[in-house]
């Protein structure tokens, strides 16, 4: 690809008009939104709404007036389209962490007398610790195991209670095969959760087709949800009537304001939930979503496929003299919508990149992470990131020493 390539390919581009509904800072090249999403402009206006009218005029009168008791089964039952299962089987609530613990547990109480959580070595780190900490505190019956991405299918036995694994892999976009490795967590008896935190809303998920059991999954990337936005929980209707999400709160309880003592689960998904939602971050989020009503997914995946091929070709043509390689898969049905770089200096690269109005991310210890997110980035914003990368590296203007200094988040 080439910039009049890049430039006729923005032109065509049948998503391209959706750029416009997000807050982007012009000259800025936004390729962080496997990080943290953009603004989407109606975002601000619920914003608004629900502070202005809702709380200040409204005040408490609002959970029934303006129904936001039902805020996280709504949510939840529109990205239920975009992972493809039922809205029933979808609630928003708390963070990615927490629902994890929860629908793990779930799992656990449905396999008695097996005793292992297997999951992925080198996945996203909070997911270890989620998994050990109920590893700690099953007093020694559960353990939490992690073995190379490789080795999966082969290590779920016959003690394998859950097998938890991420869709797409925070540092190099590698994607597992949701079908292939359900079915075979399903075929040694074992439940399976999905962390779609790194894929919901930039490629098509299909977890009902799949037979998944759980899935969690932020919505502060690819769904534009605001920084810290709730996260999704999903569970299959088939568990629902015995889940036991082992971390139990008023707002999961049958009837919450009559105010017994005694714990009794809500049906359905509601008993996944545990205390008093954020409203404010629940309606933003609901308002975000707004930007893929009527959007085909098999068009984000088609534009994701070649946005991430094109850089990766560019990468690979003009940025190896310079010791950068490329970490993500070459084959597009082996990775996600974010494309992973590696440099011995990537961290310093970055932030020259950053000053250049180029904004990615870097994670350690040496990977710089561009985040092609199909609904506004564009096939020019690929081309120009790779020129500048090229002329930061060819100057060597990432040997500033500002460029050295690293932040307390990075």
């Amino acid at each position: 690809m080439n910039q009049r390539d890049a430039d006729h390919l923005d032109s065509e581009d049948p998503l391209g008009s959706l750029r416009d509904k997000f807050r982007i800072p012009p000259g800025l090249i936004y390729l962080c939104g496997n990080s943290l999403g953009p603004m989407p402009l109606g975002a601000a206006g619920r914003a608004r709404e629900v502070v202005e009218r809702e709380w200040a005029e409204d005040l408490i009168r609002s959970w029934n007036v303006h129904d936001w008791f039902g805020l996280p089964e709504r949510v939840g039952a529109r990205i239920a389209r975009l992972i493809g299962v039922r809205p029933h089987e979808v609630i928003v609530a708390d963070s990615t962490s927490i629902n994890l613990f929860k629908v793990v547990n779930a799992a656990l109480h449905t396999r008695p007398g097996r005793h292992t959580i297997l999951s992925e070595r080198g996945n996203f780190p909070t997911n270890a610790y989620v998994l050990q900490g109920i590893a700690r505190g099953s007093a020694g019956a559960t353990q939490a195991r992690a073995v190379e991405r490789a080795e999966i299918p082969g290590a779920i036995d016959e003690d394998t209670a859950v097998v938890v694994l991420t869709h797409v892999h925070y540092r190099d976009a590698a994607a597992f095969d949701i079908a292939a490795v359900t079915r075979a967590a399903h075929a040694a008896g074992a439940l399976i959760v999905w962390d779609l935190s790194h894929s919901v809303g930039a490629m098509p998920v299909d977890l009902a087709a799949a037979g998944a059991d759980f899935a969690v999954g932020c919505t502060y990337k690819y769904l534009n949800g605001g920084p810290g936005a709730p996260a999704l929980i999903f569970a299959a209707e088939r568990h629902q009537a015995e889940l036991d999400p082992g971390l139990c709160g008023w707002w999961g309880h049958q009837s919450p304001f009559d105010l017994v003592e005694d714990y009794q689960p809500a049906p359905g998904m509601r008993r996944m939930l545990t205390g008093t939602p954020s409203i404010l971050a629940l309606a933003t989020l609901d308002a975000a979503l707004d930007v893929f009503d009527g959007i085909d997914l098999a068009d984000v995946r088609a534009k994701s496929t070649r946005l991430t091929s094109a850089f990766i070709g560019l990468a690979q043509a003009r940025l190896a003299a310079f010791g950068v390689t490329v970490a993500t898969p070459l084959d597009p049905l082996r990775r996600g919508a974010h494309v992973a770089l590696r440099h011995p200096e990537a961290y310093a690269i970055m932030q020259a990149l950053i000053a250049r109005q180029v904004v990615g991310d870097f994670r350690v210890p040496d990977v710089m992470r561009f985040g092609l997110a199909p609904l506004y980035t564009r096939y020019r914003d690929v081309w120009d990131t790779v020129e500048i990368l090229a002329d930061v590296l060819v100057s060597e203007e990432w040997r500033k020493p500002e460029f050295a200094r690293r932040g307390r988040v990075t």
